[in-house]
């Protein structure tokens, strides 16, 4: 497993990272399979959040911890909040440092490693932020803290008030959400695809060496489903068919390595707790494919170039 800087420091961490929303559903013994199987392929960053299952992913993750043979230091450990599902965010000062207390009382750990900022709050008020940002760090509860779905704009307002270094800024990012993309190659174009909706965050990011966690990698729309092996989209599997035979991988490492092709400092997160997904994606990390290839896949995929 390649690693990568994370944000503007020095510190290494992994390409991947092992995302638990979908553990909440799963026995512990499950949850350990796919816990180890990633720890095997070199994956010892782990992505949560307080709301994933409604606590309960956290929850056996924490017992999953227990069972497998790997000692919390040896692991990233990263949470995000300040979702209230159906009713509002909330980045209140309290709220973040309850919500704090709350992961680490349901994993069964000391610290978090990160802390992110899940989706963008309205009514941010940067200095609430601060002051939760600094007692948290303070009390060693969070060592390095991020953002999830923010745009340009709102890092650099986070960024007026908040002492740590925003080291990460999470965003869906995959051959089927390209919308970031379609907009750099179409820029100056009159079509659709011209319409820049973020503010050129992808840029944005890479110049402020912010590490981009790429959010469900494989999903088509936002939780759609899967486009790996879906007959809606036989082009693009065909293309991923095709290159998976020439690197001797499965289609998961060729999704990933298509992420991991662009040039800024990037983590894939995989969401799946199947042991043979998590380590074919894994192998993605290996494989650098030919500018061709990348743009290959772009259009396969069904994206255009002007």
């Amino acid at each position: 497993m390649k690693t990568i800087n994370m944000g503007p420091s020095t510190l290494a961490i992994p390409e991947m990272a092992l995302g638990i929303m979908r553990m909440g559903d799963k026995s512990v013994k499950q949850a350990q399979a796919a816990l180890e199987a990633a720890f095997d392929t070199g994956i010892n960053f782990i992505d949560s959040a307080d709301i994933y299952a409604g606590g309960q992913s956290e929850l056996t993750f924490g017992q999953a911890l227990k069972q497998a043979n790997i000692s919390r230091d040896k692991l990233f450990i990263q949470s995000k909040t300040g979702i209230i599902p159906g009713k509002r965010y909330d980045f209140s000062k309290q709220h973040i440092i309850d919500s704090v207390d709350g992961i680490l009382d349901r994993m069964g750990i000391d610290y978090l490693d990160s802390l992110v900022l899940h989706r963008p709050d309205v009514l941010m008020e940067p200095e609430e932020v601060a002051a939760a940002f600094d007692q948290l760090q303070a009390s060693g509860k969070v060592r390095f803290f991020g953002v999830s779905n923010f745009n340009a704009n709102e890092i650099e307002l986070l960024k007026t008030a908040v002492n740590q270094t925003i080291m990460f800024d999470q965003i869906q990012f995959g051959l089927k959400h390209t919308k970031m993309i379609d907009a750099i190659l179409h820029t100056n174009m009159e079509d659709d695809a011209a319409i820049d909706h973020d503010g050129q965050l992808l840029t944005y990011l890479q110049r402020n060496k912010i590490t981009i966690q790429a959010w469900s990698p494989f999903q088509y729309g936002m939780f759609a489903g899967s486009f790996i092996n879906n007959t809606e989209f036989p082009e693009l599997n065909a293309k991923l068919a095709n290159l998976a035979d020439k690197y001797n991988v499965g289609k998961n490492a060729i999704a990933t390595a298509w992420i991991l092709r662009y040039p800024a400092s990037i983590q894939v997160l995989v969401g799946s707790m199947n042991p043979d997904h998590i380590k074919d994606s894994a192998a993605g990390s290996d494989i650098e494919l030919t500018r061709q290839e990348w743009y290959d896949l772009y259009l396969a995929a069904g994206h255009d170039l002007p």
